[in-house]
């Protein structure tokens, strides 16, 4: 298991010191970092912490998981890295296009 943890289900007002204090019960932090949405700037609910050793990340697992936490019931785990996602696909392209249809008035 990785020192980097997983946490989710976070209220979006909780910030990255609430998370250092809490998660400090259980060790050494060494980040914390709450993901945002791009546009907005508005925590999108789950964050990664950094634990300083395995056994405080263990713990902090043990002691966090699906325990309430400024009223809702957190989920941590051991971050896991992002999966490959499969390119192209998405976006504006694709998909046939204008060109002219046969039907009308033609010319012939």
């Amino acid at each position: 298991m990785a020192t980097r943890l997983f946490v989710g289900n976070l209220p979006y007002s909780t910030t990255e010191n609430d998370l250092q204090d809490h998660f400090g019960q259980a060790g050494a932090v060494t980040s914390v970092n709450i993901m945002q949405d791009r546009v907005t700037g508005r925590s999108r609910g789950f964050a990664f912490v950094d634990m300083g050793s395995q056994d405080e990340a263990n713990k902090a697992v043990e002691m966090f998981h699906g325990k309430e936490f400024q009223g809702r019931a957190l989920t941590v785990n051991e971050a896991r890295p992002r999966e490959e996602r499969p390119g192209g696909g998405g976006g504006y392209r694709g998909g046939g296009g204008g060109g002219g249809g046969g039907g009308g008035y033609r010319d012939r």
